[in-house]
Order: C-alpha cells, then structure tokens, then sequence
C-alpha cells in the first residue's frame, strides 16, 4: 500500500512548457504536468522575481506606509513599501533601495522576519520580508511608473486597521504581525 504521507504521492512532473508572454516585470507560462496517478494537467504560471517588503519604524513608533493605485483592484491601497530584487542583489540591498525610493529614508538597522511565497498556486513570487529601524532621512529617485503618498500612522492603528479592511494587502499584514512581537 503507497503511503499517503510521502511527497512522491503528490509531486507532480513537469513535461512541456509553453511561453505565453514575456514582459518587463512578469512572464507567463502553461506547464504541462503528470499527476502521481499517471493523467496530465495544465498549470498556468506567472513568473515573477523575488521581491521584498519592509516594515518601516521610525523612533516614535509610527510606521511609514505608501498610498498607491492599483489597477487589479480597482483603487488605492495601503502597504508597507515593497518592490522587485534585481539581478545580481541581495535583499537587504534592494530593502535598503527601496526605503530610499518609495519613502525618502534609509534603515540603520534590518531584521529578517521570514520569507514567503505571494500566491504560490500561479506564482513565483517568493517575498522577504523585513523590520527596519533607526530610519534616516535619504532619498534615491523613485522609479518613472511610481505614483505614491507616504502615510505615516502608529503601529498599532496600522494592526487595527485590517480588521476594519482598511489595509487588505496580503504582504502588509503577513509582514505586519511578523514584527509585532519585536517591538515594544
């Protein structure tokens, strides 16, 4: 009798892919994969380079949070700031670049909350997450398509917030609760 409880009872094998689309910041593809049980599927698969995102304190205990538009739903969002980690850095160096982008600060101090995939059932996207404190004014420029406010609130309005659905970024809550237990 197969054990239930091994992976090979629910790898699945990937046996052709199909380019859809290649783009600047995602590639589409449709896999084409052997179940355990001998019998094909389709997988389709955004292709995204990791990325990061960063919970902002600053020495008041607020957190610096962007405002932006976003297309998919429709309206303004609020988040922690976040972007891609480009070829050939390392995380911490596109958290320290994306501080200075997005908010206008650099973090004398990074601490790694953990790592995450975004939307791992048709995505690749895996997230670092990150607290950054002794924030110091520095400021790179934003990049061309960037359309953002800082909105600067306590940190625990922040955690209130999702309740009332005034924050339903999936990356700004995860990271959120991860750096909760770390401050006072």
């Amino acid at each position: 009798m197969p054990d239930n409880n091994s992976l090979d009872s629910i790898k699945e094998t990937t046996i052709s892919t199909n380019r859809i689309y290649e783009g600047r910041i995602i590639n589409v593809r449709e896999d084409t994969v052997e179940l355990p049980n001998g019998k094909t599927a389709k997988r389709e698969v955004i292709e995204h380079s990791s990325a990061v995102c960063i919970v902002p304190v600053d020495e008041n205990g607020n957190v610096l949070l962007v405002r932006q538009f976003r297309i998919p739903t429709g309206g303004p969002l609020l988040e922690v700031p976040a972007g891609g980690v480009e070829d050939g850095e390392v995380s911490e160096e596109a958290v320290l670049r994306e501080l200075q982008e997005e908010i206008g600060y650099t973090a004398g101090k990074l601490q790694h909350l953990s790592s995450f995939w975004v939307a791992p059932g048709w995505a690749t996207e895996f997230m670092h997450a990150y607290l950054a404190t002794e924030l110091t004014p520095s400021r790179l420029d934003a990049d061309e398509d960037e359309n953002i406010q800082v909105v600067r609130l306590p940190f625990n309005d922040v955690i209130s917030m999702f309740k009332t659905g005034e924050i339903q970024d999936g990356k700004t809550i995860a990271s959120m609760l991860l750096a909760q237990p770390l401050l006072p």
